[in-house]
């Protein structure tokens, strides 16, 4: 993107003082990375900003962020790419499947339970700043169901072991009750708190029950499951209940998904999600339609990694044949940034480039690429076109 009036800011600068960039002395003229662009000072009104009045882009072509790379120089990075390519947004970690959070909670649970202890930043809110100016749309992910850190010191809160203490996946890890209300609140009242940190948009992820075998899913007790009560109708109750609790903060609502939620139409693929549940819910539902993802012979393939355009192309033809109403959310496809292990072929620019154009060929223009380390090529992504239906960003008292 290109800042209005061709103002570049200094980003190695922003985080020197308590406020970032907004609090640097408009006289300085700062010079840094001069291949390419000469940084000047910010204008003295940026100093008084207190709050954010958000505008979603037409478009939304995000960039996944892990609390790691947010925390670190590597955002400097992004910016950079967002600056100078059509990626006008990113989906900052708040809570990722860790249960550590990406700053310091306010929020009584978090601190109950020493989520804010293993957090990622101590300048969050000089960061956010920095995106601001940059006119990038921020998107909070917070992680629900896989929070091992809420699960092991709240275990009334979590799935039981038929034999005893909490029950585990496949890789140890323990998982919270998707039946427990108080786990989904926990969950909104980090999502408030993001927003008025200054995050655009509020993204769920996790929002199920485990994917484990059968025969794992057995030895597994959800205490809070009422009477009669599937898990489906788990998923779809607590959804709505996270939807009652931030979408009086006038920011969008939104979910993701297996990718094959869109295209199963019998049954909830064992985790309680169907895509019907969340269409008249969420402001936006993002499909992971990652091809590597899909089993063989998945849409007529025998390696559905080896057709990153057709695989995503089929995926959001089923999403949308099942979306349909007007008033209907919004699709939002994951697309996948990375190689799965050994998996041929790896994932360069041009299998990237081939999910894009699969969205864009089915009347998509918005998406987030997927890349658990957050590295992203420049040769992958969209070269910058226009300010047409960007993030405007005003600033009050």
């Amino acid at each position: 993107m290109r800042l209005q009036n061709v103002i570049l800011i200094s980003l190695g600068a922003a985080l020197g003082t308590s406020r970032g960039l907004f609090a640097q002395n408009p006289a300085e003229r700062l010079v840094a990375d001069q291949s390419r662009a000469v940084l000047v000072g910010v204008e003295i009104r940026f100093a008084k900003r207190r709050e954010y009045q958000f505008t979603r882009p037409d478009a939304v072509k995000a960039l996944y962020v892990n609390a790691w790379a947010f925390s670190g120089s590597r955002l400097w990075d992004l910016v950079r790419l967002v600056d100078s390519t059509d990626v006008n947004a990113l989906v900052v970690d708040v809570k990722d499947d860790t249960g550590c959070l990406l700053y310091h909670s306010k929020v009584v649970t978090a601190r109950e339970i020493g989520a804010d202890r293993c957090a990622r930043t101590n300048d969050v809110e000089a960061r956010l700043d920095t995106l601001h100016a940059h006119n990038v749309y921020t998107i909070a992910r917070i992680v629900v169901a896989k929070d091992p850190l809420l699960a092991e010191r709240k275990p009334g809160w979590s799935v039981r072991d038929v034999h005893g203490g909490l029950w585990r996946d496949r890789i140890g890890s323990a998982w919270v009750d998707a039946y427990n209300d108080s786990v989904w609140v926990y969950a909104g009242e980090l999502a408030r708190e993001a927003v008025g940190l200054g995050f655009a948009e509020v993204q769920f992820d996790y929002v199920r029950l485990p994917d484990e075998p059968r025969a794992r899913m057995v030895n597994a007790i959800f205490a809070a499951r009422r009477n009669g009560e599937s898990g489906r109708d788990a998923v779809r109750r607590q959804v709505r209940l996270l939807t009652g609790m931030v979408k009086p903060l006038g920011v969008p609502v939104t979910f993701d998904v297996f990718g094959l939620t869109a295209s199963v139409t019998t049954g909830d693929l064992g985790i309680g999600q169907v895509w019907e549940d969340f269409v008249d819910v969420a402001d936006v539902i993002l499909p992971m339609v990652y091809p590597s993802h899909y089993t063989r012979g998945a849409f007529g393939f025998r390696t559905p990694n080896a057709h990153p355009y057709s695989v995503v192309r089929f995926a959001l033809a089923d999403a949308l044949s099942r979306t349909g109403a007007t008033n209907a959310a919004q699709i939002r496809p994951y697309l996948q940034a990375f190689t799965l292990g050994r998996r041929r072929p790896r994932y360069t620019p041009t299998e990237i480039q081939a999910q894009i154009r699969a969205a864009q060929d089915a009347g998509i223009e918005s998406w987030v690429l997927w890349n658990p380390r957050s590295v992203y090529l420049r040769a992958a992504l969209p070269p910058y076109r226009s300010d047409a239906g960007r993030l405007r960003v005003s600033g009050g008292e």
